[in-house]
């Protein structure tokens, strides 16, 4: 049995849901967001909360339980509060900046990286050392929040590049003399 499949997800207020068929739709306070979900779930909205249940015992059905119940959570949680993914950038020289709505990017190498938001995503530099990239769609963010950080990923012996604020970096002990 899934733990995670077998708790119903609570509509907070300004959020409705809709099935319709295979598809579930939340609309809130920042915007719509839609899941299409396998057949092996069947998936309602009752008294204000929606209820995930699998349409048989197989292991495909229950393994897809708790994922499909997750992906329903993170559609009510974007459209209501939104999600963010904050990004450090060490290093002597390295610098992001904002140019309109594209990030303009000083990473080391003999240019500057432009890089242009997606749809929907809306990236901040608070700081020239940090980006905050922020959105309804967490797979989105995500996303993006990775791409900005493969284009210099930090390095273990001094600790330069882009990393995620919360990531810790294991430090290597440098050549001993």
């Amino acid at each position: 049995m899934s733990r995670i499949g077998k708790k119903p997800i609570s509509l907070p207020e300004g959020v409705t849901a809709t099935v319709n068929g295979q598809t579930i739709t939340a609309k809130g306070p920042k915007g719509e967001l839609q899941f299409v979900f396998t057949e092996q779930v069947n998936v309602k909205v009752e008294d204000g909360a929606v209820v995930v249940e699998p349409r048989d015992e197989s292991k495909d059905a229950r393994a897809k339980w708790g994922m499909t119940r997750s992906q329903i959570n993170n559609i009510v949680q974007g459209v209501k509060t939104g999600f963010e993914r904050r990004l450090e950038i060490n290093g002597v020289g390295y610098r992001a900046a904002m140019q309109g709505s594209n990030l303009s990017l000083s990473l080391g190498f003999s240019h500057d990286v432009t890089y242009v938001p997606p749809k929907g995503i809306t990236i901040t530099c608070p700081k020239p050392t940090e980006i905050v990239v922020s959105g309804i769609d967490k797979q989105v963010v995500g996303q993006v929040a990775a791409e900005i950080r493969a284009y210099r990923g930090p390095e273990p012996y001094k600790g330069k590049g882009v990393k995620y604020a919360e990531e810790t970096i294991f430090r290597k002990e440098g050549k001993k003399k």
